[in-house]
């Protein structure tokens, strides 16, 4: 049985704490990146390595294999 809204935010309106903590957090990432090149510089190689292997997936997206219609990879493409 699915009763009836009587209170508290309407339908489809943001949390207010959600939407200023996302504030907050695109300020304080924007800050970061102007800093991002320095910072890598006084790292050591293998920790910038490991920096750049670890952020990769969030910039450049997994390419994903290309399925024939029935299921198999289509081998021309290797």
């Amino acid at each position: 049985m699915k009763r009836e809204k009587t209170g508290g935010r309407q339908k489809g309106t943001p949390n207010k704490l959600t939407v200023e903590l996302k504030i907050a957090l695109q300020d304080v990432l924007a800050n970061e990146i102007e800093h991002l090149p320095n910072r890598l510089e006084k790292l050591k190689d293998s920790e910038r390595v490991y920096f750049i292997i670890k952020i990769l997936p969030y910039i450049v997206p997994k390419s994903q294999p290309v399925m024939s219609e029935w299921g198999e990879p289509n081998s021309w493409l290797f």
